[in-house]
């Protein structure tokens, strides 16, 4: 009699929870990362979005947030705030209570934004596999993953089919195309980039086994620092030889070398995807592009990939809901039109491959080259680098010994490092 006086308690109560819940819609409930509370399933009336403040990038988003919506009932707040301007922001507005759910960063700041306590890491389960590898790892942060994959990017080759038939494979072709289309005193050259710059340079210290920090497992050992053994002073020589044999000039800026591209003077440049209008504009079918040149000792040279990604605020009170989300924004499908209106590779994998991107032939080259390279180093140290190594790369343009200006510079990082507290 107890027993059964018990088991009908019991039912009331249920029965009671489940009146007071009310009647559900039949949608796909999110899968999160830790055990469900009451609070986390409750589906929220919105979500609060920080996007990247460019047109393009609002309009493709605008368009994958409407069918969120229209799939979930969820109606999504998109707020325009700068990438750049947003973690500070959200230092003020996430206390009170005024910050978003879900953010987009560059994934080189996740490092600076963990240690901020902005950012909560999440578990992206089965979905985890839909990105590219260099894209998870470029998210993951002290063995957690910190962000939603949304775009990958790296630089390669362009070329001005007017003056090279086709890409040069090697640096040995490529050194063949400099040497014979460069004429200085008419501004023509037969090729072209940021050599004084880091971000641009670094494949060609990495393609010889230098690196910024060693990499163990995932993990950033920032008190190894490989820009002045070998492979990078090997890679020093070599662009130091390109200001030598006068080359590219001294003064070189993108805005100078995407001046005289757009002109026609230059037959192979480096750079970004971004410069894919301009310069078709300028070139029409006359422009083309490939991956890096493959160094003289056969190996690829490893740009920097840079990955944009969705980030998960600590404030928010919608965790499972943001995860499903951003889930949802970077599947295949909205991938692909996230790409075809804001003209972004995209991280997903089956949307990098699909034949919308590899039978683009200015996407192609970059797509393939992004296999080739690495992520930029996520970690708070990496802001310590640019600096001292912008200022070695102009003093190996005038000359001076690649050897010891990189020593110096080694050591200028690591008294950098010592000096914000941080890699302790």
């Amino acid at each position: 009699m107890r027993k059964a006086l018990s088991l009908f308690l019991m039912a009331v109560l249920l029965i009671g929870v489940l009146g007071a819940c009310g009647p559900k819609r039949d949608v796909q409930q999110p899968k999160g990362n830790d055990q469900k509370t009451a609070e986390q399933d409750k589906k929220p009336e919105k979500l609060v979005v920080w996007v990247n403040d460019d047109e393009k990038q609002k309009q493709a988003l605008k368009d994958i947030f409407q069918k969120y919506t229209e799939k979930t009932g969820i109606k999504i707040e998109m707020v325009a705030v700068s990438m750049l301007d947003q973690t500070k922001k959200l230092a003020l507005d996430g206390p009170a209570g005024k910050g978003p759910d879900v953010f987009y960063q560059p994934h080189d700041r996740i490092g600076d934004i963990v240690l901020q306590g902005l950012a909560d890491p999440l578990d992206l389960g089965d979905a985890k596999g839909e990105y590219s590898p260099t894209a998870i790892n470029a998210v993951t942060y002290d063995g957690k993953t910190y962000g939603v994959p949304m775009v990958v990017e790296t630089y390669g080759v362009f070329y001005n089919k007017n003056l090279v038939p086709e890409a040069p494979k090697t640096m040995d072709d490529l050194m063949n195309i400099a040497k014979e289309k460069t004429n200085a005193a008419k501004d023509q050259y037969g090729f072209l980039m940021e050599a004084t710059n880091f971000y641009f340079v670094y494949p060609f210290f990495a393609g010889y086994g230098g690196y910024v920090f060693k990499n163990e497992n995932g993990k950033y050992d920032t008190s190894d620092i490989g820009l002045a053994n070998d492979g990078a002073v090997k890679g020093a020589e070599l662009v130091q030889t390109w200001f030598k044999n006068g080359y590219i000039p001294k003064e070189i800026t993108g805005d100078i070398m995407n001046g005289l591209f757009t002109k026609g003077n230059v037959a192979v440049a480096i750079t970004g995807p971004w410069n894919i209008a301009s310069y078709k504009e300028a070139l029409g079918d006359k422009l083309a592009t490939a991956p890096l040149p493959v160094l003289d000792n056969g190996e690829h040279p490893k740009s920097f990939v840079g990955v944009k990604t969705w980030m998960l605020s600590a404030y928010s009170q919608n965790k499972e809901w943001a995860v499903d989300f951003m889930k949802f924004v970077t599947n295949e499908e909205n991938s692909l039109h996230y790409y075809e209106v804001a003209g972004e590779m995209p991280a997903n994998e089956k949307a990098l491959t699909n034949e919308k991107i590899t039978n683009d032939p200015l996407i192609a080259g970059f797509a393939e080259q992004i296999q080739y390279g690495e992520p930029m180093p996520n970690v708070p140290e990496m802001s310590q680098v640019w600096e001292p190594m912008g200022n070695a790369l102009q003093f190996i343009a005038k000359g001076d010994n690649p050897k010891a200006v990189l020593s110096e510079a080694v050591k200028t990082i690591q008294d950098k490092i010592a000096a914000s507290g941080a890699g302790k």
